[in-house]
């Protein structure tokens, strides 16, 4: 049976490399607002941006994780965090970067998540509803534990659920025979579509009243 990490599409490894870079920026971009020195910022921005990655990996049997075998990975979240460190008050001036880094980075982890599921089980949708939610929130839950903030997704607009609606689009797509190059993109927009507009009309989901 071929490994289904590396016998997934070109594209879509690409787009891991994509969401990689962009958790990580928002891992850096937080390092640098908590006054962390180079190595606290290499730190974090290589936790957020691999981190989700990495459990999903070690949860369904790929040892070493793909973060740890392919050293691109952390090639990439060591460069975009020596980028924020010098260039970081040129990025702070555009309000909302952070944000809209996270938003592509969700949805392009949700996808990613539930192609790697896809490929090992198929169109098994608990399988792909797992793999991408973890993909896509683990390395944020872990960037905002570490700087000791509660992390967004128990807090802040639409997050975890809108991975879970992208997810079901996916599984809609692959279900209907559509490839998994073909409707990752559309997926991605959704998700960073919603999430971009929850936080644009701050859009949450119910809370108890207390």
């Amino acid at each position: 049976m071929a490994d289904p990490v590396l016998s997934v599409p070109l594209f879509i490894e690409l787009l891991d490399l994509l969401g990689t870079a962009a958790f990580a920026a928002t891992g850096a971009f937080k390092a640098v607002e908590h006054k962390s020195d180079i190595v606290g910022i290499i730190v974090l921005a290589s936790i957020t941006g691999v981190a989700g990655g990495m459990l999903r990996d070690m949860i369904f049997g790929r040892i070493p994780p793909v973060a740890i075998a392919n050293p691109l990975y952390v090639a990439i979240t060591i460069g975009m965090a020596i980028a924020i460190f010098f260039l970081y008050k040129s990025f702070k001036q555009y309000e909302g970067i952070v944000l809209m880094f996270d938003a592509v980075g969700l949805g392009v982890f949700t996808v990613i998540g539930a192609s790697f599921a896809y490929g090992v089980y198929g169109l098994n949708f608990l399988a792909m509803a797992f793999a991408g939610i973890v993909t896509a929130v683990g390395g944020g839950i872990l960037r905002d534990v570490f700087v000791n903030e509660i992390p967004i997704v128990f807090v802040k607009e639409l997050y975890a659920s809108a991975s879970f609606v992208g997810v079901v689009a996916f599984f809609g797509m692959l279900a209907a025979g559509v490839s998994v190059n073909l409707a990752a993109i559309p997926c991605i927009a959704l998700v960073t579509g919603l999430r971009m507009l929850a936080m644009r009309y701050n859009w949450n989901l119910p809370r108890p009243k207390v």
